[in-house]
């Protein structure tokens, strides 16, 4: 069992930056791949980026690179989201999820509460 806790979402305007981050208990954390989902209001869940185990595979969203980064710090349990120029159509709820491998919404057993990132124009 894993239990997952985003932070560091918030209100910001165009352009600027936010790192989300999302602690994972347990002694575990290093055996997860781990990705960031986004949802945006009446729309579907969507991938936004992925890291495996030992950080050597990573995947974005084609609609984020360049402009996010994802990375892992295994001693600390936690992944972060570095978020930057930022846009309003990133705003959304943004979920962490920890899985046995990377991919799609389903690969993804154990998820956060999710964490608003609002954009303004």
């Amino acid at each position: 069992q894993v239990q997952l806790v985003e932070s560091g979402g918030g209100l910001v305007q165009a352009g600027v930056s936010l790192r989300l981050s999302c602690a994972a208990s347990g002694r575990t954390f290093s055996r997860y791949a781990m990705g960031w989902f986004r949802q945006a209001p009446g729309k579907e869940r969507d991938f936004v980026a992925s890291i495996s185990q030992n950080g050597g595979n990573i995947y974005y969203a084609d609609s984020v690179k360049g402009r996010f980064t994802i990375s892992r710090d295994n001693a600390k349990n936690t992944v972060y989201l570095q978020m930057n120029s930022l846009e309003p159509e990133d705003t959304a709820v943004y979920y962490c999820a920890a899985g046995a491998v990377a991919g799609p919404a389903s690969k993804y057993a154990y998820w956060g509460q999710g964490t608003q990132v609002t954009v303004s124009s």
